[in-house]
């Protein structure tokens, strides 16, 4: 434990910053399930590009806050957007596993 008092108020400020980059982080994460299973439902196209603003929105400000780095957001939306097109087929992987 820290000694100083500069020292503590720094660790208090770190435990509070993580608590806020996991919130945001398991935020955005519980979104691309949502929107993943929209897209396997088949749910309606304003619905789902609507989620996918939100989705991109919220990617683009926890970048710019470097709670995930910008390559990581560009990466997770890249996906998820050829993910939509297709229509939400199965990946490869889970294709394969399948056969």
């Amino acid at each position: 434990m820290p000694i100083k008092q500069q020292s503590k108020k720094a660790l208090r400020q770190n435990i509070k910053r993580v608590r806020h980059n996991l919130k945001i982080r398991e935020d955005i994460r519980t979104l691309l399930k949502k929107i993943r299973k929209a897209i396997d439902s088949k749910e309606k196209k304003d619905k789902i590009e609507a989620m996918l603003k939100d989705v991109q929105k919220k990617l683009d400000k926890a970048a710019q806050k470097k709670i995930f780095k910008k390559n990581t957001v560009a990466r997770k939306l890249s996906r998820l957007v050829k993910y939509y097109r297709k229509g939400g087929s199965a990946s490869k992987k889970e294709e394969k596993k399948t056969e």
